[in-house]
């Protein structure tokens, strides 16, 4: 499958998914979204893709935000249905993704460009990395998780604060807070994100997407964290992960998962 606003390349088993629209500073435009909801499902259809990286094209941005040329001048309604789209595409898309994905901010990860990767897993950011919400710059508000997931991440006062100065920090601060996992010289980025990976792979398919079904549920309305580990937990016993997990421990050797 081929893609006008993506590239994508595989290195053992990690699928690096680049937005690729420098010139718009990887602003996530609607072709843009439809497509990284293709490229998703492809991903999760092949079994030798194991962890995914999101990351933008160029030095200066991850995505700077939503392409605002495209709803400026839409109504209530459109308003409504261009966010829940976005959501079902791409960012819930990203989050309830059953292998692990990481964000790799490089530059500037601004308005949906924060947002989607909020939605990932976790996040690795370059040194230059700027990161806001900008939006009520603009009269509107994040419609894309950024009030749910930014509140999760950092905590509600700092989540509001962001919101209403329509501020940025830089990747040190985000580091502080608690928004991104790690902070690496941009010309590191991509071999800390490959890294993690490679650590990643070591464990369990099936267990690894067990443990994301139940992270989640603790931030789902409605959902009983506990109990959904609890069914995670005991539907890994029947797995040949944990059969070759188990037993690889038992004979002291190292597991090989997923043959």
């Amino acid at each position: 499958m081929s893609f006008s606003n993506l590239l994508i390349a595989d290195t053992e088993g990690v699928r690096t998914i680049t937005i690729n629209r420098p010139e718009q500073l990887n602003a996530l435009n609607r072709a843009t979204i439809a497509e990284l909801d293709q490229a998703l499902n492809q991903a999760q259809a092949e079994k030798a893709v194991r962890v995914l990286i999101i990351t933008g094209s160029g030095p200066k941005a991850f995505v700077a935000g939503a392409d605002i040329k495209e709803f400026a001048d839409f109504s209530v309604e459109e308003g409504k249905m261009l966010s829940a789209e976005g959501h079902k595409l791409l960012f819930d898309h990203v989050e309830q993704f059953e292998k692990p994905v990481i964000a790799a901010v490089n530059g500037f990860a601004l308005g949906g460009g924060l947002e989607l990767a909020m939605s990932c897993h976790f996040r690795v950011a370059s040194d230059n990395a700027r990161m806001g919400l900008p939006e009520t710059s603009l009269g509107v508000i994040p419609g894309y998780g950024g009030t749910q997931r930014f509140a999760r991440l950092v905590g509600k006062g700092k989540a509001m604060e962001m919101i209403f100065t329509a501020g940025m920090i830089k990747a040190e601060e985000a580091l502080q807070w608690g928004l991104v996992n790690h902070v690496v010289p941009q010309d590191q980025l991509l071999a800390k994100c490959n890294e993690l990976a490679a650590a990643i792979m070591k464990n369990s398919p099936t267990a690894l997407a067990s443990a994301i079904r139940a992270v989640n549920a603790g931030y789902e309305p409605g959902a009983d964290g506990m109990h959904r580990e609890i069914e995670e937990f005991g539907k890994c016993f029947g797995t040949p992960d944990f059969i070759e997990g188990t037993s690889a421990f038992l004979g002291k050797r190292k597991a090989e998962f997923g043959k």
